[in-house]
């Protein structure tokens, strides 16, 4: 099963929330509705900035821990790699 780890954020630079999931495309508006999980909801932290795709859900969640324990710069670094600007990577439902 195909899993996907990404990063949102709350802003450039903000609050960013690390998680993983077998479904990005359901899993995104669910955090943009208030349902993805409260620390989400509470701080506003809805902009996917990152993401990386995994052919099997098991190297995702390892992945996950991994990226959870860096530090914040390394974080940064990694999502300014690919998308310095931090722009929203989903658009309305379909991303």
């Amino acid at each position: 099963m195909t899993g996907y780890v990404y990063m949102l954020a709350s802003q450039k630079r903000g609050t960013i929330y690390i998680g993983v999931t077998n479904d990005l495309g359901r899993r995104i508006p669910e955090h943009k509705e208030g349902r993805g999980s409260k620390f989400t909801a509470r701080y506003g932290v809805v902009r996917l900035v990152w993401y990386e795709e995994h052919f099997d859900i098991r190297d995702a969640i390892q992945r996950e821990k991994s990226l959870k324990r860096w530090l914040r710069q390394w974080k940064i670094a990694l999502i300014e790699k690919t998308n310095p600007e931090w722009h929203e990577l989903c658009r309305g439902t379909g991303w």
